[in-house]
């Protein structure tokens, strides 16, 4: 039976493990709210079908879709791959699913995060929201897992651990008016630390621009491993990011981690900047449901927006120059993965986000 607990993770010796840990599984939702996903889903529904059959080499795979989806689910994904009936708004799975917690003893627990769509009725993505509020229980349940559920708003998308101690995020998503910024930085820092199970708070001021999200780190920068990073890159001075990565760069160059290490920061060269076509915005639906999207709106794309398996990494390709030097830096941080690129993740860009942002790890227990 799995118990919702009034305790704190840290204070219960769990932590959040580093996203390059052993996983038991990954969990996606299913794209086919019109409003969101241009021409009834369709389109994005291929890519995940890529997405998913390439993560299930490496780690077992649950897709969660609507009823009304299912059979089409069912259908389109390969067999093995297992596919839940399950009520939820939209399919943002790394920031409405849990966060994963680990003992060292092998016990797992789960944090259910309050979630509002990216900033609720000030600025948010989509409404209503409910249902996906309710997908970090709903999982936990399923799996029988013990729940912590958070006082405060935030997304997976938004945070980076290290599994050793260490968060990164950026003041713009989890300080913004639209989510915590009534705690206070102090206050936030430490309900992290509280539920994350770490010992230091690393704040960068913002993300990416263009991110819907209000600034999400796992477009900007993630741990590769305990004391590594990777930072995605531009040297091109007119690019709309230069400032941004070089402010991220001077900050992480500067710091340490809870283990008190300086971070070793490995570039990344970022894609060239993408925009929505006329044909692509016709796509949509229309109300006011969800954010209006139209030909010319700026897209974030990023190579860091990728999932670590047990033994593949699934990293975006946007047809760009960068897209092979992306991959071979990956081959050289996880020399023991396969690296697969996946084409035609436009597709999840133009709902919001990329691979890490529809994929929720989950991690496996581990004995220490």
């Amino acid at each position: 039976m799995a118990r919702t607990l009034t305790t704190l993770p840290r204070h219960d010796s769990f932590r959040c493990p580093g996203e390059f840990e052993p996983k038991a599984g990954c969990w996606l939702g299913w794209p086919e709210r019109p409003d969101v996903w241009r021409n009834g889903g369709k389109p994005a529904q291929k890519v995940w079908v890529d997405i998913a059959t390439a993560i299930a080499e490496s780690d077992p795979v649950t897709i969660c879709a609507s009823s009304s989806q299912y059979a089409n689910a069912r259908a389109m994904l390969p067999s093995h791959i297992r596919v839940l009936e399950m009520t939820v708004n939209d399919s943002w799975f790394r920031d409405s699913g849990p966060a994963w917690l680990l003992n060292d003893h092998g016990a797992v627990r789960g944090v259910d995060f309050q979630f509002n769509a990216y900033g609720g009725l000030n600025g948010g993505i989509y409404f209503p929201w409910d249902k996906d509020d309710q997908i970090a229980q709903k999982i936990l349940e399923a799996e029988r897992t013990d729940r912590y559920r958070t006082p405060f708003i935030a997304e997976m998308g938004g945070i980076q651990c290290d599994g050793e101690g260490t968060v990164l995020t950026t003041e713009q998503c989890l300080l913004n008016a639209n989510r915590n910024g009534h705690l206070g930085k102090e206050a936030l820092t430490q309900l992290l630390l509280d539920y994350l199970g770490a010992t230091k708070v690393i704040w960068l001021p913002r993300g990416c621009k263009f991110d819907e999200t209000d600034g999400h780190i796992d477009d900007l920068a993630c741990f590769s491993r305990p004391g590594e990073v990777v930072l995605q890159w531009t040297d091109d001075a007119s690019d709309p990011q230069y400032e941004i990565y070089q402010e991220a760069y001077e900050i992480l160059r500067a710091t340490t981690d809870a283990k008190g290490r300086k971070l070793t920061i490995h570039k990344m060269q970022a894609p060239a900047p993408l925009v929505w076509t006329a044909e692509e915005a016709a796509g949509l639906d229309h109300g006011d449901a969800a954010m209006a999207r139209v030909a010319g709106t700026q897209i974030c794309a990023s190579y860091i927006n990728y999932y670590v398996g047990n033994s593949v990494v699934v990293v975006p390709e946007f047809g760009d120059p960068n897209d092979l030097p992306a991959q071979r830096l990956l081959a050289e941080l996880f020399p023991k993965h396969k690296i697969i690129g996946i084409p035609n993740t436009r597709e999840i860009l133009l709902g919001g986000g990329n691979i890490a942002c529809i994929t929720s790890p989950q991690y496996a227990a581990q004995m220490r």
